[in-house]
């Protein structure tokens, strides 16, 4: 089983910073990729961006130019640096993994609890 634990969310200003962090652990034999995604009230939930174990980055359009994912495979650890952050933007971010798994010995995909992010006008 692996647990996927978000931090770094909060309320910022538009036009403000925030950056999330998302730590898996657990039956990990290895990741192969990370992202996150992110739902706000009474709709969907989208991606924002994701990262392969490889370096490979992929964003939304909405988000292109002002968040960064990056990723620690040494630590299972993804990123999410967000710059000039807009009302927008507010909604319940997830974090998810992609990862091969030792115990089952198969490929799986699991999500953190979610991490809310507000910004003010």
């Amino acid at each position: 089983q692996v647990q996927l634990v978000e931090s770094g969310g909060g309320l910022v200003q538009a036009g403000g910073s925030l950056r999330l962090s998302c730590k898996a652990s657990g039956s990990i034999f290895i990741i192969n990729g990370m992202g996150w995604y992110r739902q706000a009230p009474g709709k969907q939930r989208v991606l924002v961006a994701d990262i392969t174990s490889g370096g490979t980055t992929n964003y939304a359009d909405s988000v292109k130019g002002r968040f960064t994912i990056s990723i620690d495979n040494a630590k299972n650890t993804v990123y999410l640096q967000m710059n000039s952050l807009k009302p927008e933007d507010t909604a319940v971010y997830y974090c998810n993994a992609e990862y091969t798994d030792y115990i089952v010995q198969d490929d799986l995909r699991s999500w953190g609890q979610g991490t809310q992010v507000t910004v003010s006008s």
